[in-house]
């Protein structure tokens, strides 16, 4: 098929030789080792130049060999569509605009991303198949939303619900879940879980994508909340809310929820006891600029503006409090900015240095991931090279510890990717 990445696959170990290694921690590159690759982990970090029986050799002088990068807030199904196509479209149209999408996605070099919203089940177990190109997915299945709140797509004109009313047409698709009261928070977070979900993504806070709920609302009791919580956690995982100010951010916390999604309005106060918490802040450069997702109306536009003012004291703070921090893009409904992927994760070195940008989109991101415990899908280290992490690699023309903006242009300057030990792309001579 025309455009879809078609992997390379051997049997015989592959050596990326030559080429300096940024290991996903270390701020400054690792040299004189080449990195051995056999099935779908890296089996050493050998000396350079040493001879690997029946192994296939590729040169990579002059370039960077890193893990594959990983976007912790992404909607697999959503992100490459408008939403109008999301409510209206026939459902299997949807996906398979996302398998497409997701074969783009690694092709920009994301090895990994945790999809917090959409019906990904189908896509990621099509992926894992090998049946289509794309990334490994954390997914979280239907967001998880009351009724009013940011993930009732619903119309005025479909209100009010009674027992008898069918699903929304956003629930039939799987794309949110609406669910009031601990009983019916409890039945959904278990539907997902049964679904495959590797976290629980729910609505806890007011938004700028929905027309219906107010930005400072809050949503879900403790009572509901903690409803969700109990259940992931009886399963091992965690979950992650969507929520932007204190009072919200707030409550989630004192719940139990692992990871805070957004929370551009958080005061100082706040951002201690998400470091207190030792909870994760997973942030997104939402800076209003010609990237941004768009919006429609004066008052979402308006709602943008103070959430890109808000970003930037969020990630001074989140820095000066040393949170746990992850990064996302979040791009959503939004077909022409995912294009943007790469370029969103460069906007962070307005902040921090090249080799923390770089530690946040691997070796971090994949920290965070790990809170799925025993729902983890793909058992074994993600975002570092080292020996026997799983083999997500790419091999970069030049330095990215020098120059980040590389990865802003990932069909220029990825010269390979490698994920779970399959060859992608390779623009390198043997």
């Amino acid at each position: 098929m025309a455009g879809v990445s078609l992997a390379q696959t051997t049997d015989k170990p592959i050596l990326l030789q030559n080429g300096r290694i940024f290991d996903g921690k270390a701020s400054s590159l690792i040299e004189g080792r080449d990195v051995l690759v056999a099935g779908n982990k890296i089996q050493d970090l050998v000396s350079a130049g040493q001879d690997v029986a029946d192994a296939e050799a590729i040169d990579c002088s002059g370039k960077v060999i890193m893990p594959g990068l990983i976007d912790a807030h992404w909607h697999a199904l959503l992100a490459g569509i408008s939403q109008l196509v999301a409510m209206t479209a026939d459902v299997p149209y949807v996906h398979l605009v996302a398998a497409r999408e997701a074969d783009r996605t690694l092709m920009r070099g994301f090895t990994t991303v945790r999809d917090v919203g959409g019906p990904a089940f189908a896509l990621k177990r099509a992926i894992d198949e090998n049946q289509i190109p794309g990334p490994r997915i954390f997914p979280s299945g239907a967001m998880i939303s009351q009724t009013s709140g940011h993930g009732d797509f619903r119309f005025r004109t479909d209100l009010p619900r009674t027992a008898q009313s069918n699903l929304s047409t956003a629930e039939a698709a799987g794309i949110s879940a609406i669910a009031d009261g601990e009983a019916e928070v409890l039945r959904r977070t278990r539907e997902q879980l049964m679904l495959g979900a590797s976290q629980i993504k729910i609505m806890a806070g007011g938004g700028v994508s929905s027309e219906f709920d107010p930005l400072d609302s809050l949503q879900y009791s403790e009572a509901e909340m903690r409803a969700a919580v109990g259940a992931a956690a009886d399963w091992g995982t965690y979950v992650c809310a969507h929520v932007y100010t204190s009072p919200g951010i707030q409550r989630a916390l004192s719940c139990g929820v692992k990871s805070i999604e957004h929370g551009q309005l958080a005061d100082e106060e706040t951002v201690r006891r998400i470091a207190d918490a030792g909870a994760w802040w997973s942030l997104q450069p939402f800076l209003a600029d010609e990237d941004s997702n768009p919006k429609g109306s004066a008052e979402q536009q308006a709602q943008q503006l103070a959430i890109a003012e808000g970003t930037v004291r969020a990630f001074e703070l989140g820095k000066k409090h040393n949170v746990n921090m992850a990064w996302g893009t979040d791009i959503l409904f939004n077909p022409r900015g995912t294009a943007t992927q790469g370029k969103q994760l460069t906007k962070i070195a307005r902040w921090f240095d090249n080799a923390d940008v770089l530690r946040l989109a691997t070796s971090r991101n994949a920290a965070l991931l790990a809170l799925s415990g025993p729902r983890n899908p793909y058992p074994g280290a993600l975002g570092v090279v080292e020996p026997g992490a799983l083999a997500d690699l790419l091999v970069i023309d030049g330095n990215p510890l020098e120059d980040v903006s590389l990865v802003a242009d990932p069909e220029k300057n990825l010269k390979l990717i490698m994920k779970d030990g399959r060859i992608h792309k390779n623009s390198l001579r043997a």
